[in-house]
């Protein structure tokens, strides 16, 4: 089936409710000139994924790119039912979602609309199936209890189109970046209301003693990959490309406990695997910088 047939259905999808507005929120030292190169289908949202909502002001305004496409919106149920303030109800999918797998295609276009819809944050829906979108099923599969495989097979698929209630973590007030060690999940939480939810991988738990990269043959860096339990805040900052951590590489990180930072990485898995800081993809993570999501003094809560 070629696009330009494909588009009807997806109006018709749309025709159904009100649009969405513009898409919400739409150890680690010395600096490295390299900069990250974004993946295909990197781009820049808009801040917030409703309009009332406005992100936690600076100085300095943030940069935001208008997003054109639109979700399609369904029909809410018709039973009434009373939410905790946390809970946005966006109703089932009405439609079928094709199990595509990884492929490109006009299918994987509504599966990367419909989970914006359901806040878990990809770059465009642009019908391909490239980095921000693994990162968005994988982080949909976890939220779910699938196995997180990022490709969309029927079970991924069929729960696509079932879940009615958005995407959200256990904060419900206060505007803070929560992160759940447990689902390996971290959710972009603005005035108690989760925005996005993304995928992350944080502290393995496991020992490690490594050389230091900053003073190569000088020491080892010794410790173990934890990522510690708390209600932190973002403390300082590095917004330009890549830096060579102690441990390693680290792109555009947020610290908020010590030397543990949010920060962009080319690996963020299914599973936990850093030395103790919380990963994102770097497109997610140009995202973060580019809405101001995480300002100096903003709390991270970390929790398992």
């Amino acid at each position: 089936m070629t696009w330009s047939s494909r588009v009807p259905r997806i109006e018709a999808f749309i025709a159904l409710g009100a649009v969405v507005g513009a898409l919400a929120l739409s150890a680690c030292s010395s600096p490295r000139s390299e900069a990250g190169a974004p993946p295909s289908d990197t781009v820049r949202l808009a801040p917030f994924a409703t309009g009332a909502l406005t992100p936690p002001s600076t100085d300095a305004p943030a940069e935001t790119v208008p997003v054109t496409e639109t979700v399609p919106v369904t029909e809410p149920s018709t039973t009434t039912t009373t939410l905790p303030a946390n809970q946005i109800l966006v109703g089932a999918f009405p439609g079928t979602i094709a199990p595509v797998g990884n492929a490109d295609g006009p299918d994987t276009a509504v599966i990367q609309l419909r989970l914006m819809q359901l806040g878990f944050w990809n770059a465009q829906a642009n019908g391909k199936y490239g980095v921000t979108t693994k990162q968005a099923v994988m982080a949909f599969q976890k939220y779910s209890g699938i196995e997180a495989t990022g490709f969309v097979d029927e079970v991924t698929a069929a729960a696509i189109v079932a879940l009615e209630i958005k995407g959200h973590g256990a904060a419900d007030t206060g505007t803070l970046i929560e992160v759940d060690k447990a689902r390996q999940l971290l959710f972009v939480v603005v005035d108690g209301v989760t925005q996005w939810v993304m995928n992350t991988s944080t502290g393995n738990g496991l020992p490690y003693d490594e050389p230091d990269k900053n003073s190569p043959g000088a020491r080892n860096v010794t410790g173990v990959s934890l990522t510690p339990d708390g209600l932190w805040k973002v403390d300082r900052e590095r917004e330009d490309g890549w830096w060579e951590g102690d441990l390693g590489d680290i792109y555009r990180p947020k610290y908020f406990n010590k030397g543990i930072a949010v920060h962009g990485a080319n690996s963020v898995p299914n599973y936990p695997a850093s030395h103790g800081c919380v990963r994102v993809s770097v497109p997610a993570m140009d995202f973060i910088w580019a809405n101001n999501i995480m300002p100096k003094g903003m709390h991270v809560w970390v929790h398992s």
